[in-house]
């Protein structure tokens, strides 16, 4: 090992996620180039460096760092170098060199410990002084926890998020409970705090260990998109992935599930068939008060007699039977589900009900789960439709709960109007169903319009499902496919798709074809082919009117996969573009992205012509999809320009909610649409390449389906009817309850 003392010069590279560094550090006997973890430190800091000399084939001699610590300036020359690198917010070179003339070599305990006296100083006021003198403790303490947390090994992203949330706590989390952290931190996951624990010397069979992972376990089949685990699953998940053996693990498991359902932390319920489900005691509760609101808004409604009489005709299109009887039984109900596949109606149907209410005088809100799926449903029906979180008022306050979102209406201030109608019902999670619910009270009417044949939420449930699965509420599926709407290949190929039948595709439609490709190179190449030259020449079209749709994340037919080739064809790297490197992710301007969380803090605006802002607000949700318009190195700011206006700017320790989003995954899709869906089809999971999820993949499309691939493979995905099973019990709740009720 060779032991280096020096400064460092100039930082080459930083990655912002996991610290990794290339840095020149200039010692007595010149500069050293230095790479591996650095998080966290500047150019001008003094540092001793601890590693071994490689040999790079390209770059030469570096010392590759095994330890790396600060070391407190105290000559003068050393000071100055520090201070004037602008370390310290608000210190330039000037200023520094002031501050050096004035206290020398005792400059750093001066500031210290005598920070007043730096008002001494000409252009340094009290209160900047105290300034100064807070940035310099805080970096002082910070790198002290720093360097204690990066012997466990985390990214640098994580160790800040520790960092600030237990301050000085974290030494005694880190030493006697990591798994406290999976609870208590979102981004934190079982298999990190387990590795923590190894090098705190935590035994394997620790009641902690086992009760952490549990929990986790849970979580795993929550963010899966189920409520709860039947207990033989969730006891053989927790061994296999505390890697005890079956008989000793068995024990011990189900001694600590009885002990977390004691504490109230997991409910147990038997299942009616021997068996006994697991619950985290939030979704056990949110299912049963989902189930309770809505019984309430059904018998809570009176339908009104001021209806005059349902209206046959809208826009010059006459309903069907089908139709009529759905406007019909909406009017009369407190709950109403309307249903039904691309091109059946359920737009002419919705717009009927608007005008009935209008008629009537009724107040009606319009709300979707998506921006996206709003702003469809603004074109659609011509009146303003917003997202369930602005509807419901999202706040930036974060809730201890699994859902952890708080909202300004809700029961003790519940929304002002007579009915709500919500769109692509299908993606309602039971969570956000939940937080609507408890807007609404009795008198008020819920109607839900959407796809039941499309993928289930992202989140825990299918809502949609399960209702109309109970029985309990009144509910018309549309099914017949209007002759302007059979015209469309789209349209008639979902339908068969749905159907279980098989296209002809060896004929090429306008809106509506295969590539037929054998090989990944093949099919990688008419990707870029098509978004980069074919489509837009072809359509007229921009790049980003094409999006990509892919079943998986992994593998070169994955998200990332193809993200990161089409990054490449779209959008290179360019001497006038700005990039930034995090994790393993290159942003770069010009980009596609997808924000992939909600984060109710965001800030966000909307500006209008010389750049005066119109608009100012809070909170981005997941799925919502924009351009990067630049990069700011200086300022570590990525700004983002979504689709719909909105302009935000990205902190660099913000990038982990962003990703590249070419191509995104088709649950991603969910609520969008766009003109042109390519669909690259080789091979993948076999769980994955099924009918609902090319079904959900088609009706994305407004214009053109182009499918790249397989047509074998296709065919096979048609005849896979495998919808992946969710484990909920809220269509049974909702019949317990109805029973009760009568």
């Amino acid at each position: 090992m060779e032991i280096i003392s020096g400064y460092i010069d100039h930082i080459t590279f930083q990655n912002e996620e996991n610290g990794y560094t290339v840095m020149t550090v200039m010692t007595e006997k010149g500069g050293v180039v230095c790479v591996g973890a650095a998080g966290g430190f500047s150019e001008g800091e003094t540092v001793e460096a601890e590693g071994e000399y490689i040999e790079h084939p390209t770059y030469g001699k570096q010392l590759k760092l095994s330890s790396i610590r600060p070391v407190a300036p105290t000559d003068r020359v050393s000071v100055l170098r520090y201070l004037g690198s602008g370390a310290i917010k608000g210190v330039g070179p000037k200023l520094a060199e002031r501050i050096v003339e004035r206290f020398g070599d005792d400059t750093m305990r001066v500031m210290e410990e005598e920070p007043e006296r730096l008002a001494e100083i000409k252009g340094i006021s009290g209160r900047m002084a105290r300034a100064i003198t807070d940035q310099m403790l805080e970096k002082k303490g910070q790198r002290t926890l720093l360097l204690f947390v990066q012997q466990y090994g985390l990214s640098r992203n994580l160790t800040l998020k520790l960092i600030e949330h237990y301050g000085e706590e974290i030494y005694s989390v880190l030493k006697s409970n990591p798994y406290r952290m999976v609870e208590e931190i979102p981004s934190v996951g079982f298999k990190t705090a387990d590795e923590i624990a190894a090098r705190s010397g935590i035994v394997a069979d620790s009641e902690y260990r086992v009760r952490s992972c549990i929990i986790y376990v849970l979580k795993m089949f929550a963010s899966d998109g189920h409520c709860y685990a039947p207990q033989d699953k969730l006891v053989s998940e927790t061994i296999k992935l505390l890697g005890l053996s079956e008989d000793n693990g068995c024990i011990i498991t189900n001694d600590c599930i009885r002990g977390l359902s004691a504490d109230r932390q997991i409910v147990m319920r038997n299942d009616g068939e021997g068996g006994i489900n697991i619950y985290l005691e939030y979704y056990d509760r949110v299912e049963k008060a989902c189930a309770r609101h809505l019984w309430e808004l059904k018998k809570g409604f009176e339908p009104a007699d001021r209806y005059e009489g349902i209206a046959v005709m809208t826009e010059g299109i006459e309903l069907d039977g089908l139709q009529k009887k759905a406007v019909e039984e909406c009017l009369k109900n407190g709950v109403f589900i309307l249903s039904g596949g691309p091109g059946t109606g359920k737009t002419t149907t919705i717009n009927t009900i608007i005008a009935e209410l209008e008629d009537a005088g009724e107040n009606f809100v319009l709300a979707a789960p998506t921006g996206r799926a709003a702003k469809r449903m603004t074109e659609a029906t011509s009146f303003e439709a917003q997202t369930i979180h602005r509807l419901l008022e999202i706040s930036g306050e974060v809730s201890d709960s699994e859902s952890g979102t708080v909202f300004g209406r809700n029961r003790e201030n519940p929304l002002e109007t007579d009915t709500v109608i919500v769109d692509e019902a299908s993606m309602l999670d039971i969570s956000l169903l939940k937080s609507l619910l408890e807007a609404m009270v009795p008198g008020m009417r819920l109607i839900l319009v959407g796809d039941v044949d499309q993928l289930p939420s992202v989140g825990p449930g299918q809502v949609l499902r399960d209702i109309m699965e109970s029985g309990a509420f009144a509910c018309v599926k549309l099914d017949r496919v209007f002759r302007q709407a059979g015209e469309s290949h789209i349209v008639s190929y979902a339908h068969m798709i749905n159907e279980g039948k098989h296209m002809d595709l060896s004929v090429k439609y306008p809106d509506f074809f295969l590539l037929e490709k054998e090989t990944i190179k093949l099919v990688h190449g008419y990707l870029a082919a098509l978004c980069k030259d074919v489509i837009p020449r072809k359509l007229g079209l921009t790049g980003n009117d094409v999006q990509i749709l892919t079943p998986m994340r992994k593998g070169p037919m994955g998200v990332e996969g193809l993200n990161r080739m089409l990054q490449q064809q779209l959008n290179p790297p360019r001497q006038s573009l700005e990039e930034i490197i995090y994790g393993d992710t290159v942003f770069r301007e010009g980009d596609k992205v997808m924000q992939i969380r909600n984060d109710y803090n965001l800030e966000w605006e909307i500006r209008g012509d010389y750049d005066v802002s119109l608009k100012e607000g809070k909170g981005i949700f997941n799925g919502d999809v924009g351009i990067v318009k630049n990069i700011n190195k200086e300022y570590r700011i990525v700004e983002v320009l979504f689709d719909d206006g909105r302009l935000v700017y990205y902190p660099v320790d913000k990038l982990e909610e962003l990703e590249l989003s070419y191509a995104v995954t088709i649950h991603k899709s969910q609520g969008s649409e766009y003109p042109v869906v390519i669909l690259p089809v080789l091979d993948g999971p076999k769980m994955l390449f099924n009918r609902n999820l090319l079904y959900t993949a088609v009706t994305r499309a407004k214009q053109c389906v182009i499918i790249v691939g397989s047509g074998q493979k296709v065919f096979e995905m048609i005849d896979t009817d495998s919808e992946l099973h969710r484990y909920t019990s809220f269509k049974q709740r909702l019949i317990e309850i109805g029973e009760i009720l009568g």
